[in-house]
């Protein structure tokens, strides 16, 4: 079975919202999914057999250098562990760099071990704790890529 990573599209909605509700304590509103998806520089999708099965999201910040932001990661329940999250982040990667990202970051919860693994694998490194970011409490780490 081979995915494939493309472009979101606004058909792409349904299957999203589905994702993002069963991977995330708080999934994001419909209305900020739907603005995510209008206007991040980088949504991409995952596509098995013609099921959207993932998403990633981000965007481009320019402070004292370019920063790559990637928002959210997903990928449904049934099919993680297949590769699909590092194909997925490998490409909004390269989409941010082709785009002037200097370094990207992103937030992750502390018990998200599995995330932490497979960030840390494509190079990123915790640079920051971040006490009681998520809404139930829960710490974040903040992890960095320099590209």
């Amino acid at each position: 079975m081979k995915v494939k990573i493309r472009p979101v599209d606004p058909k792409d909605f349904k299957s999203i919202w589905l994702i993002e509700r069963l991977s995330f304590k708080t999934p994001y509103s419909r209305s900020l999914l739907r603005y995510l998806m209008q206007c991040s520089h980088v949504f991409l999708v995952a596509e098995l057999e013609g099921k959207v099965v993932g998403y990633v999201c981000g965007v481009i910040e320019r402070r004292e250098q370019v920063l790559g932001h990637i928002f959210s990661i997903a990928v449904h329940p049934e099919y993680r562990r297949m590769r699909i999250g590092t194909a997925l982040m490998i490409e909004a990667m390269n989409m941010l760099r082709r785009r002037g990202a200097q370094k990207i970051y992103l937030e992750c919860r502390v018990s998200n071990i599995a995330a932490i693994k497979l960030y840390e694998k494509l190079g990123f490194r915790v640079t920051k704790r971040i006490k009681s970011y998520y809404r139930d409490g829960e710490d974040a780490y903040i992890m960095e890529l320099e590209l």
